[in-house]
């Protein structure tokens, strides 16, 4: 297809698709998200779903970065480990004030407490436990999917 052809077919489908943001449920009952993407039947292919990684990664390390003074002087595990919080959401991660002021003050046991004590813990159970224990030791060391 030529990239005219492509042009033009980009345009006639966003008239008859859409262009969304967000996943929503088509006419038929399929959950369809950008330009008629049907992911309930086709779903998406790893190079898309690495491309989504490395972009949500980048998002939220700036995100910590640009919002907490402290974030980059951490060492990288503790980093991995707020940064996995942040799949949860951003507007979530801030909802942990007394881990983030932990933080701010490097009382990492406490921080890891205020992890282990909260509903995130009984949401994920056992992912909690592994960040809460990354940011007490500051190493990747023992958890199972490092």
């Amino acid at each position: 297809m030529t990239p005219d052809m492509k042009s033009k077919l980009r345009h006639l489908l966003i008239s008859h698709e859409s262009y969304e943001h967000f996943p929503y449920t088509d006419t038929t009952g399929h959950i369809t998200i950008g330009i008629g993407r049907n992911l309930s039947d086709r779903g998406v292919l790893p190079t898309e779903i690495d491309m989504m990684f490395d972009h949500d990664v980048d998002y939220f390390f700036n995100f910590l970065t640009d919002h907490f003074a402290w974030f980059p002087k951490l060492n990288d595990a503790r980093q991995i480990a707020l940064v996995d919080m942040c799949f949860m959401g951003t507007r979530s991660f801030l909802t942990f004030d007394k881990m983030i002021a932990a933080l701010e003050k490097g009382d990492y046991n406490l921080a890891a407490q205020e992890v282990v004590n909260s509903k995130y813990e009984d949401q994920v159970g056992q992912r909690a436990m592994d960040i809460a224990t990354i940011i007490k030791t500051g190493s990747l060391d023992g958890i199972k999917a490092a």
